[in-house]
């Protein structure tokens, strides 16, 4: 099984407004796909739920600057969102819970530690965060 390191971002025209999402392993491979009326959470979770399901058989470092995703993984939100039937730390309901389950499906399905998540900081000159970035906004004009 290889290792996969594979960099993802959402962007959003306005929030809610004309989306896109990204992923890239490189500049060769890699995806994009945007909706019309979405909002930037909802493309960022839609980039990393894409590249996971593209990479399921290999082991996968997904690199973001989306705290809300890197956050839920790392910090365990997901387990306290199941256990209090979807329901976040305010007793509300947890939104885009369409994209979280299936996501969350992926990791609870995947072999021990076959997945990790990293944060890293938005246009802080990292190369591939600041292509996806570039491929998710493109996406998001592409739909207007």
């Amino acid at each position: 099984m290889d290792k996969v390191k594979v960099y993802t971002d959402g962007a959003c025209l306005g929030n809610p407004g004309p989306g896109g999402w990204a992923w890239a392993v490189s500049r060769e491979l890699f995806d994009a796909g945007g909706e019309k009326d979405t909002t930037n959470q909802r493309m960022e979770l839609t980039a990393a739920l894409k590249a996971m399901e593209r990479f399921k058989e290999n082991k996968l470092l997904v690199v973001s600057d989306s705290q809300y995703l890197v956050r839920c993984f790392n910090d365990g939100w997901w387990k306290n969102w199941i256990r209090n039937s979807w329901r976040n730390s305010q007793r509300q309901p947890v939104k885009n819970q369409d994209i979280w389950m299936p996501l969350i499906d992926l990791y609870l399905n995947s072999k021990p530690d076959s997945i990790k998540f990293e944060w890293v900081k938005g246009h802080s000159g990292v190369d591939m965060n600041e292509y996806v970035d570039m491929l998710a906004t493109s996406k998001a004009k592409s739909v207007l």
